[in-house]
């Protein structure tokens, strides 16, 4: 009884730690996207001198 009633308070400690870090993936994602767009614009401002 001891064993199953650990494995439950594993689980259920575990699946937030999934979805936060599921969390933080979407937003280091957006984090690098914006990034790289940011930096596109920034090299054709210096690259582009008329």
């Amino acid at each position: 009884m001891d064993m199953s009633v650990f494995s439950v308070l594993l689980i259920l400690l575990f699946l937030p730690v999934i979805g936060l870090g599921i969390f933080c993936l979407i937003l280091f994602i957006k984090l690098a996207l914006r990034g790289i767009k940011v930096l596109d614009i920034y090299i054709n401002e210096k690259t582009n001198t008329y």
